[in-house]
């Protein structure tokens, strides 16, 4: 009979949670500064001279789903790369692994308080945003629902990310050569339903497209795409990132070495 032992993976979470608060200005003041600066140049010095809008709405409202989105990937998956690569890199891994703690209990704790920083950060990037834009979110709770099936699925990204990783180097280079320039590319700033053909097929490949119009369907209740694609292919990928964090588990696969 398989336990789950909750207190340990509530000390796990609470020593991930505190582990952030040490490295706020890291974890949070950066990529929140870095959001601010897109509303700044996008929002109000482009967005500014756009007189129509896109889709009926006001530039910088459109462009919140999207930079909210670009910044919930790349810091969940960082935030569950980082979480599980640091105790590989000091040897405390093996203290976790000789300890009576499960795999369940590990994996909660670690993605959960991954997925946990990049709510929070999202909460502060929406109450920043309301400073600089007019938005409003049509379904609120769809949009809180979403938002937490992302920061999970990429941080159990990012806990793969981790255990993978054979240096620093190796942690960064999936989000700052792939996450990022998928986001960027899959309209964050712009509607897909502008593109010109091949780049608007070219760009449907992309999937992050769905993850972003998902978001702006939950913000504003319409995008380029049904609100049930944007979720089958957020279920997807969680699936297969379960799938590939059960066949570490079973093997032990750069756990054990």
């Amino acid at each position: 009979m398989i336990r789950f032992n909750a207190r340990s993976a509530w000390t796990i979470y609470l020593h991930e949670l505190a582990r952030a608060l040490r490295t706020a200005l890291q974890s949070i003041v950066a990529p929140l500064l870095s959001t601010v600066l897109y509303f700044v140049v996008f929002g109000a010095a482009i967005g500014s001279r756009m007189d129509s809008g896109v889709e009926g709405l006001d530039y910088g409202a459109f462009i919140v789903p999207g930079l909210l989105m670009l910044t919930l990937l790349s810091e969940s998956t960082a935030n569950g790369a980082f979480g599980i690569y640091m105790p590989r890199f000091t040897g405390a891994i093996y203290e976790l692994l000789s300890a009576p703690v499960g795999f369940g209990e590990t994996l909660v704790g670690f993605v959960g308080a991954a997925a946990t920083k990049s709510f929070v950060l999202a909460a502060i990037i929406l109450g920043t945003a309301a400073f600089f834009v007019d938005y409003t979110i049509v379904h609120p709770f769809y949009a809180i629902g979403f938002i937490l099936l992302v920061s999970a699925t990429f941080s159990l990204f990012g806990f793969i990310l981790g255990i993978w990783a054979g240096s620093f180097e190796q942690v960064g280079m999936v989000p700052a050569l792939f996450v990022m320039p998928l986001t960027f590319l899959g309209g964050t700033f712009y509607s897909i339903d502008m593109l010109p053909e091949p780049w608007r097929s070219i760009a449907l490949v992309n999937p992050m497209v769905y993850l972003v119009n998902g978001l702006r369907w939950c913000f504003y209740g319409s995008a380029d795409f049904p609100i049930a694609i944007s979720l089958i292919m957020a279920l997807v990928f969680l699936a297969l990132c379960i799938f590939a964090i059960a066949r570490i588990f079973a093997t032990g696969w750069r756990l054990r070495a």
